[in-house]
């Protein structure tokens, strides 16, 4: 799957993903309001609005960007009929031939672990029948718990041929309480960038392994030391735009072939209509304010990259 992410990307020229994380206080009330009309204030209504919505903003994104990312939390908080929401845009999204990542960032031991491997990775056994649960391309995994919680995962990388992006240094502002911690006289981040390094050497594809990393876009001199022990992984980068992090900190995250990296924006795309410079738009309009923000960010980290 890393190969197609790849490929995705020199196609569009957008080493991009749109986080497809919708709360209800972005969704435009006529959209709301048709759910409701349908089904209520319920949670079948709100995950209703939240497919409509999620629909027209894949719709009119698709051809310009590689890959979307959805954040499961914003589905399971509307519970089953969030899930079966999540379901559909994961399906939907790979039917318009992007690379579905699972924000998920799952991360457990032994039988716990492969469970959730198999749940968004993999294939689950059913009497004589192998089944695909959610079926993403690529899912975040936190290493915390160490190499035993990874190892199911990459058992599935392998099999399944998909893609891992594991967290090493996030982008929220009190991820430095535990990953900023000298051990030995090395911040923890870098041990785990290490560890990376080691499981993508395990799990290649052509020039790229499967196993990548996430790594914030508000710590640029931080990117530029892990992009130097993790050669072989792609890094998913949040936090540009509406967390703080610019254009031209993203540099230090790309390998000199131009590739190496894909940045993550979340509302600064979805709720782009919400936003003074999208505002002429209008709320009927969010999907062309998505279209039209997308286009920006591509320009400005392009531009920053010199491409």
């Amino acid at each position: 799957m890393i190969q197609k992410l790849i490929s995705n990307i020199q196609k569009t020229n957008a080493p991009v993903v749109v986080g497809l994380d919708p709360m209800l206080g972005f969704i435009p009330e006529h959209i709301k309001n048709n759910a409701f009309a349908e089904f209520g204030e319920t949670l079948e209504g709100a995950a209703k609005a939240v497919w409509q919505f999620n629909r027209a903003i894949v719709d009119a994104v698709c051809d310009l960007i590689p890959a979307v990312k959805p954040q499961i939390a914003m589905y399971e908080q509307f519970g089953i009929p969030g899930l079966r929401a999540f379901q559909r845009t994961v399906d939907y999204c790979r039917k318009k031939n992007l690379v579905v990542i699972g924000d998920v960032k799952r991360g457990d031991i032994g039988s716990t672990s492969a469970a959730y491997a198999a749940a968004h990775l993999g294939r689950v056994q059913v009497g004589e029948k192998l089944l695909t649960p959610f079926g993403e391309d690529f899912a975040t995994v936190n290493p915390y718990l160490g190499s035993d919680g990874i190892q199911p995962f990459l058992d599935v990388c392998r099999e399944q041929k998909k893609g891992l992006f594991i967290l090493v240094k996030t982008s929220n502002p009190s991820s430095g309480e535990f990953q900023d911690r000298l051990v030995d006289g090395r911040p923890l981040y870098e041990l785990v960038g290490e560890k990376v390094a080691q499981w993508a050497d395990s799990c290649m594809g052509e020039n790229y392994s499967y196993v990548g990393a996430v790594v914030g876009a508000t710590y640029p001199e931080m990117g530029r030391v892990l992009r130097k022990i993790m050669p072989k992984s792609y890094i998913l980068v949040p936090g540009y735009g509406a967390q703080g992090g610019k254009a031209k900190d993203l540099v230090p995250y790309f390998n000199e072939d131009g590739l190496g990296a894909i940045v993550n924006s979340s509302r600064g795309i979805i709720a782009a209509y919400r936003q003074e410079k999208y505002a002429s738009f209008g709320e009927a309009h969010f999907a062309e304010a998505s279209r039209q923000a997308v286009a920006d960010m591509i320009a400005d980290i392009n531009g920053a990259l010199g491409h």
